[in-house]
């Protein structure tokens, strides 16, 4: 198969088992520069399997992964956050007892975590950076506040500036709006339209009413494979899309 290099991201005949269960069966996943991608599908498609393979959580037993024509499979995880892609998991993790500001000053790339942000100084333009980012999460007003203190909604908000302030080409975010209230959704797709204006982002969800304020191209999984993917409306007028989601 011949990879098209103007894919940021491209997976080719991936496959990953374990104990001879494949998670993933050959599958072939393609994301342009700039694009908002949404994967859904039922329980054990393979959808967050598909993200840790990207990120090298887990490794892959065959195929590959394409990032800006850099073969991440043979990558280490710091390696892969440092060739510019990042993610975020599905429970939010953010420092409790650390303020907003705090936050995201030690997701700043040169502070480098914890250990590094000791040596880490703090000038004008990180502190820029902090404030344009905390605006862009709608989290200006809390921004002395301590993280443990922030509604489910607005930690998972939080989460993604920790991502945002990397800057990475390529945001990854794993049921970005579960548990949150309906407003917090609506503000979580403006946010998530705005971010992909100047990078990829690929969005793994299960409320189809916030997969339709924001889906452009929905890929969908079922055992491992690509079943489907279109805009929202060819995939969910899809016979076999239909047949998976009322057959389970």
């Amino acid at each position: 198969m011949t990879t098209n290099t103007s894919f940021l991201l491209a997976i080719e005949d991936l496959t990953v088992s374990f104990d001879g269960f494949k998670a993933i069966e050959g599958l072939n996943f393609y994301v342009e520069e700039k694009e908002l991608r949404v994967v859904i599908g039922p329980n054990g498609a393979g959808k967050t399997t598909l993200l840790d393979l990207i990120c090298g959580k887990t490794k892959a037993t065959e195929g590959s992964i394409k990032f800006k024509g850099t073969e991440l499979t043979k990558l280490a995880e710091h390696r892969i956050v440092w060739e510019g892609v990042g993610r975020k998991f599905q429970t939010p993790s953010v420092y409790e007892g650390l303020s907003v500001y705090e936050n995201l000053e030690v997701s700043y790339p040169s502070g480098k975590g914890v250990f590094g942000s000791l040596f880490f100084k703090n000038t004008p333009e990180v502190d820029r950076k902090i404030r344009d980012t905390a605006a862009e999460i709608f989290l200006t007003d809390f921004l002395d506040r301590p993280a443990g203190e922030l509604s489910h909604g607005q930690k998972q908000w939080l989460e993604i500036g920790m991502l945002l302030i990397q800057d990475p080409e390529l945001m990854m975010l794993d049921e970005p709006v579960a548990g949150m209230s309906v407003r917090e959704r609506e503000q979580t797709a403006e946010l998530l339209n705005r971010i992909s204006k100047g990078r990829s982002v690929i969005v793994i969800e299960h409320d189809m009413n916030f997969v339709k304020e924001i889906a452009r191209k929905v890929t969908v999984m079922h055992q491992g494979k690509v079943l489907a993917e279109g805009d929202m409306e060819k995939v969910q007028s899809d016979p076999r899309v239909i047949e998976v989601y009322l057959g389970h």
